[in-house]
């Protein structure tokens, strides 16, 4: 009796492949992060710190170094946008992760830098981000999604 629903695709509550995906997700946004902080100080001439992707000072628009680590978070956005895709594979979860992700990464932060941000360019930023992250892997995964589905009636074989 269930074959006679009409979802789409069978969902299941599968709380380790959620919780793989959040890990995986995770690790893929901090490691890119990395290279790119990597290259950005290499760059700048300047010591190679978790500083970069923790620090809430290191976030602004007073001089060189703070667009461009601006330019790399949000370079990191459309990543974790590629991650969605690539991972979750659903656009209905898409914000759900990528809120998820940003939600982690407030955590760190937070425990990296002993206090809650306050900064309005942190804020900023992340609400940027998250919001890049999110659309673009909706955009990405509906794409997918909506690639299998067959649009033309001319297609279709229709005995009359």
């Amino acid at each position: 009796m269930n074959s006679l629903t009409g979802q789409f695709r069978k969902t299941t509550w599968d709380p380790i492949l959620i919780v793989a995906q959040i890990i995986a997700v995770q690790c893929l946004i901090y490691f890119i992060l990395g290279i790119m902080i990597i290259m950005i100080a290499t760059l700048l001439g300047t010591t190679k710190s978790l500083d970069y992707a923790f620090q809430y000072k290191e976030i602004h628009v007073r001089d060189f170094g703070g667009h461009l680590v601006i330019f790399i978070f949000i370079l990191n956005s459309i990543v974790g946008a590629l991650a969605l895709w690539y991972l979750v594979q659903r656009t209905k979860q898409c914000m759900d992760f990528a809120c998820t992700a940003h939600l982690i990464h407030l955590i760190c932060c937070w425990i990296y830098n002993g206090s809650f941000p306050t900064t309005f360019s942190w804020w900023c930023l992340n609400l940027v981000t998250t919001t890049i992250m999110c659309v673009c892997g909706e955009f990405l995964c509906m794409k997918t999604e909506l690639k299998a589905i067959p649009l033309s009636m001319l297609s279709q074989k229709t005995a009359l």
